[in-house]
């Protein structure tokens, strides 16, 4: 297993070359002169979609970014530089600290954003954005990729976020009928799309599943450059955990688990409303640190025996940045990280989402087995690097 992920890091690159031909067809000046437009759903929070966009303000400067609203104070200060267009939404009231109370606008505001004057579009997608007019009707057309995180999580797994925001009974009841009227309206904008790219295979599926649309798999950027390797920092006797801490993040299921395993440490970097919860319930080996700095994450990675993830994750971008510094991931085996934990190479999957799964995986496991050369090779096939490299060429190969 050890031989074929470096097998894999050798053959990234040598295609390496093989992709500068295609980033050349957008270096000459006929791919320059393509109008691209860039379309987000919100700008009022930093988040793996977030991550995303940067890398292609990265991939395409200059490029206008169309967003329902932005919330200039709470983003960083670099994206003042760039050149974004909000809808009507930005002036309707609250909507940059409660943009969820207006669901049904997204798909209005979104509809009426008209992109076919544009030669390419791509839209950046978990919620509604995808639903921008790229097609006119007469001959003006843009060619419009879809970047999606996820089919619209809460009209698609209603019952999920539902648990997810602790949605009571009677207001999931009335929100229904909108969720059916809103799918109508999502599953069309999706037939006008012309190619998806999904983050993972279980984002893909979902793709096929609600939309009945093929796409092609490009996992999300992953800072590899600053999640480095230190080899002359020891690894420590604790594992670590790096989340926010609200229900589906799973993080009771930790809880429980370490609470069963007394000799075995837990530290828990981050904070949200089961912050109390969490720690009423769990036992002197598990320690709460709170929010740290993104260095002082990096050192606590470091230093870990190895990360757990017990969520379901479309994704799953804090796992891959731990084995990004050399060190093994403990993930449940379902959603993103099934694309990204190698069993016995970069760590180890627990087969069921419950304690007593991730109790007898921490039992079974021992950190000394994970080369941390092995952790960072399957990481490096996340990197920004090949990130853009894919996209590039999957753009080559469609325009």
């Amino acid at each position: 297993m050890r031989a074929n992920v470096q097998l894999e890091a050798r053959d990234q690159q040598s295609t390496a070359s093989a992709s500068i031909s295609h980033q050349r067809r957008w270096a000459d000046p006929a791919a320059r002169q393509m109008r691209v437009a860039l379309v987000h759903d919100w700008l009022n929070q930093m988040g793996g979609a977030e991550n995303v966009l940067e890398e292609l303000v990265a991939l395409f400067p200059g490029a206008p970014i169309y967003t329902s609203m932005y919330d200039a104070e709470h983003m960083p200060e670099s994206y003042r530089q760039w050149p974004i267009h909000t809808s009507f939404m930005q002036r309707l009231p609250g909507v940059l600290t409660h943009h969820q109370r207006y669901l049904p606008v997204y798909p209005i505001a979104f509809g009426a954003t008209d992109l076919s004057s544009f030669d390419l579009v791509i839209s950046n997608k978990s919620g509604f954005c995808h639903g921008v007019k790229s097609k006119d009707g007469s001959e003006r057309a843009a060619l419009h990729v879809c970047y999606c995180l996820t089919p619209t999580r809460f009209l698609w797994l209603f019952e999920q976020y539902r648990e997810r925001e602790q949605m009571g009974g009677l207001v999931s009841a009335a929100l229904r009928p909108l969720m059916a009227l809103l799918r109508r309206w999502d599953y069309a904008a999706a037939q006008r799309v012309d190619r998806f790219i999904a983050i993972s295979t279980e984002v893909q599926r979902r793709i096929r599943q609600v939309y009945d649309r093929e796409s092609v798999v490009i996992h999300p950027p992953v800072d590899t450059e600053y999640f480095t390797p230190d080899p002359a920092q020891p690894v420590g006797d604790a594992y670590l955990i790096v989340s926010r801490l609200i229900p589906y993040k799973r993080i009771d299921l930790a809880v429980q688990a370490f609470n069963r395993l007394p000799d075995h440490k837990l530290v828990i970097v981050g904070d949200g409303r089961d912050l109390a919860a969490l720690k009423a319930q769990a036992q002197p080996n598990i320690s709460f640190v709170g929010r740290q700095s993104r260095e002082r994450v990096r050192d606590l990675l470091r230093g870990c025996r190895a990360f757990i993830f017990p969520g379901l994750e479309d994704f799953g971008i804090a796992p891959v940045e731990a084995m990004s510094v050399g060190r093994p991931a403990i993930a449940f085996a379902g959603g993103g990280a099934l694309d990204t934990v190698v069993p016995g190479v970069s760590g180890e999957l627990f087969a069921s989402q419950t304690a007593e799964s991730l109790v007898d995986t921490l039992r079974r496991f021992d950190h000394r087995r994970y080369a941390p050369t092995d952790c960072r090779a399957v990481a490096e096939r996340f990197s920004k690097r090949c990130f853009r490299q894919k996209f590039l060429d999957f753009l080559a190969e469609v325009i």
